[in-house]
């Protein structure tokens, strides 16, 4: 079984994905699964009838994978997005798609994917600018979260404490890019620096943590300094996780949860998640998992334990 992992570091990432993609590698060489990394950079494609001769690797030819697992998240570029479809349209499986992939690089979009289905999400506003302040307090109140439409790792995340402090950030931003897309979320007090991380493959959650902030910080992302611990998966918790990853088309997911009153309410999705957090506070090969869930997508079995073999 041949893979690509499609991965460039990105301005926007606290920390890059280095260990995620070491563990990839090597989990793959250990299962006989070649894998190679590729950055956007190096592809070129044509759009043609000859799908054997329509996209290139550093200027050559090549042979098409198995699959492929694009590795960028929030950070996925229009060239890389159309990589990903172009090589959907050849018959490669991509895990995650790229319409899932666009969707949840959209916070926006996600959350009223999620709020369609009726799922509990913090309440969300689109902002334009003037910002009515008056409306955003009556609305949502303060202290009040703002986001970037894209982003990971906590980038672009930000709180506004007060009514004063928030009209001052949207003045600055009206001033410096009036065209900015931001959203706006309610602020659930109960989760200040502190949420879950549930991580599902192939319509299963493999596991789930918490995450703590340090130093008073509202953002818990390990990626930003924050603690992990395990956190018991509950029915709740499970079930908030596989709708949201079904919701939003996801086989390979981190489902971000808040805690609400004894309860949670889903804060967003990622598509490409990390997952040395999660390997550090629990016994799991999450490297192996996504592999291991791979292969059965495929129905690729060519590769077999001799000790199972003999066992069976």
């Amino acid at each position: 079984m041949r893979g690509w992992i499609i991965f460039k570091d990105s301005a926007t990432l606290l920390k890059p994905e280095t260990y995620e993609i070491q563990r990839l590698v090597d989990a793959a060489k250990e299962s006989g699964i070649e894998l190679e990394v590729y950055s956007p950079d190096e592809f070129d494609i044509t759009v043609t009838r000859e799908d054997d001769k329509s996209i290139m690797i550093n200027g050559q030819y090549v042979t098409l994978p198995d699959f492929v697992m694009p590795r960028m998240g929030a950070g996925t570029t229009y060239f890389a997005l159309a990589i990903i479809r172009h090589l959907e349209r050849l018959g490669v499986y991509c895990v995650n798609t790229s319409v899932a992939i666009e969707t949840v690089k959209d916070k926006l979009y996600s959350q009223q994917i999620l709020a369609e289905k009726n799922l509990p999400t913090p309440k969300t506003m689109l902002v334009k600018f003037p910002v009515n302040v008056d409306l955003v307090e009556t609305t949502l109140g303060f202290p009040v979260v703002i986001k970037t439409l894209s982003g990971s790792q906590g980038s672009g995340v930000f709180l506004s404490k007060s009514k004063s402090e928030f009209r001052d950030l949207m003045q600055l931003i009206e001033a410096t890019n009036k065209n900015a897309n931001i959203i706006l979320q309610e602020f659930i007090s109960n989760s200040h620096g502190r949420d879950l991380r549930v991580f599902t493959i192939g319509g299963r959650v493999i596991a789930c943590f918490e995450r703590r902030a340090v130093d008073g910080d509202f953002k818990a992302n390990v990626s930003n300094g924050g603690s992990a611990r395990p956190f018991p998966i509950t029915p709740e918790i499970e079930w908030l996780a596989l709708q949201t990853s079904h919701a939003l088309d996801l086989d390979i997911a981190g489902i971000d949860l808040l805690f609400d009153n004894g309860h949670y309410k889903i804060c967003e999705a990622n598509s490409s998640p990390g997952f040395e957090g999660l390997e550090s506070c629990i016994d799991i090969d999450v490297a192996k998992e996504i592999l291991h869930f791979v292969r059965i997508r495929l129905g690729i079995f060519d590769k077999i334990n001799p000790n199972e073999t003999a066992a069976s």
